[in-house]
């Protein structure tokens, strides 16, 4: 459990982020380390945060890159921190920034730290595309030869068949399952319609759009330039649609079981490029030098089950445990923000806060109970906003504690489904 002492918590003092935009779009051009500076380089400058306070730096990602495995210290080699803040990357799929957000806290508890930086950032318009394995082989072979001829004789080695590339699939190791053949699958276990997938993936796009338009959204974000030759900047997400209706989401056909599934692209997060950062502080410190948090961590956990049962349920585990960490009920949360992968994860997710049976696997006597939809990503999702897998918990952070001041409440809980049947949950809470 996380401490409540005063002055000792770990305080939330703002989060910004990139602009999200679908993978192979607007922000194609940048990778995960230029991602990462944007967003910490903009949070240092908004707060007038001096960079020699910055004891740590942490960061998440989920596709790494082989020239590059700890872009966290790549990003904290950047001009404007100093050389000695220790930098590490974290991976656990799509709750990455989350693990980050995590670290850093329990570094802070701990007192080996007082100010951190932590976030996360992906790339997917640059994922790395492998070659065969009979192709690398003969590469191995070709750089180890002694002579020219060896050379040639190794390179002669590579067949037609070894020269197409290996592309990474997002499927589970352990069940060869897509991310959506699992959504499918929970869609079908949880009998749930595609009226109602359908149903909360446009209310995703409205609240989102809504977000955008009046501000709220629009003021984590950071202006980003997209390619040379255009004077535009990139000011909002480009997955929201604000136009989209209910009968254009219905004509979508089935993507992962095209006879009778109800999984389409409209009621699923797309493929997304971003990078967002969070400030955290230990209380005392961040009132000295005169911040004022948005919130507190008041507890979280984390959960998982069997990849081959229901991938993307454990939100469903972790949630009553962060609850129980902070002595609180769900009842008493007045905003809650849950991690959209697809509409299907989320409608099983909050059946499942409702289920005995789920209640009694996380070790609890009853039900969390229903989440009051009023409450309930106010401002959309990733469905609508995107979903830049190591950047997500950092942005869904920042979301739940700006509304949250902003409408002067006192408890939010968030929750991020992840890949390996992984589950996160954290209780914040405003002073």
């Amino acid at each position: 459990m996380l401490t409540h002492q005063p002055g000792r918590r770990v305080a939330i003092i703002d989060g910004v982020r990139t602009p999200f935009a679908k993978a192979g779009t607007l922000l194609k051009h940048l990778g995960v380390i230029e991602l990462g500076k944007l967003a910490v380089s903009e949070l240092i400058h908004r707060k007038d945060l001096d960079p020699a306070s910055i004891d740590l730096l942490t960061f998440g990602t989920v596709i790494p890159s082989v020239l590059a495995p700890n872009p966290a210290r790549e990003i904290a080699l950047m001009p404007l921190l100093p050389k000695g803040v220790q930098a590490w990357t974290v991976s656990r799929a799509c709750a990455s920034a989350n693990q980050a957000i995590t670290d850093a806290a329990d570094q802070i508890l701990l007192g080996h730290a007082t100010v951190a930086i932590a976030g996360g950032a992906e790339s997917l318009s640059n994922v790395p595309i492998l070659h065969s394995r009979g192709f690398s082989d003969a590469l191995v072979a070709a750089s180890r030869a002694k002579t020219p001829l060896q050379r040639v004789q190794s390179l002669a080695a590579i067949r037609p068949k070894d020269l197409i590339p290996v592309t990474p699939a997002i499927a589970e190791p352990t069940t060869g399952e897509t991310m959506g053949q699992s959504a499918e699958k929970m869609a079908k276990l949880n009998g749930l319609t595609r009226e109602a997938q359908d149903a909360l993936a446009l209310a995703s796009h409205q609240g989102a759009a809504a977000g955008t338009a009046d501000g709220r959204l629009a003021a984590e974000i950071l202006p980003i330039f997209p390619e040379r030759g255009t004077r535009s900047p990139i000011v909002a997400d480009n997955g929201i649609r604000a136009d989209t209706t209910a009968a254009q989401l219905a004509k979508l056909s089935p993507v992962f079981d095209r006879a009778y599934g109800t999984v389409t692209a409209g009621n699923a997060s797309p493929l997304t490029d971003g990078g967002a950062a969070v400030l955290l502080m230990r209380e005392d410190v961040a009132k000295a030098a005169g911040f004022t948090p948005k919130a507190y961590l008041r507890s979280y956990a984390y959960a998982a089950l069997d990849p081959g049962e229901q991938l993307l349920q454990a939100p469903v585990l972790a949630a009553p445990l962060a609850l129980r960490r902070a002595g609180l009920t769900l009842e008493q949360m007045d905003l809650v923000e849950m991690h959209e992968a697809f509409a299907a994860q989320v409608l099983s997710n909050l059946q499942g806060f409702e289920s005995q049976r789920w209640a009694e696997r996380a070790g609890e006597a009853k039900p969390l109970g229903a989440v009051d939809r009023t409450k309930l990503n106010v401002m959309g999702g990733s469905i609508a906003i995107g979903h830049p897998f190591g950047a997500t918990g950092a942005r869904v952070t920042t979301t739940l504690v700006n509304e949250l001041a902003r409408r002067e409440g006192r408890f939010g809980l968030m929750t991020v489904c992840a890949a390996g049947g992984l589950g996160f949950a954290m209780v914040v809470e405003r002073a």
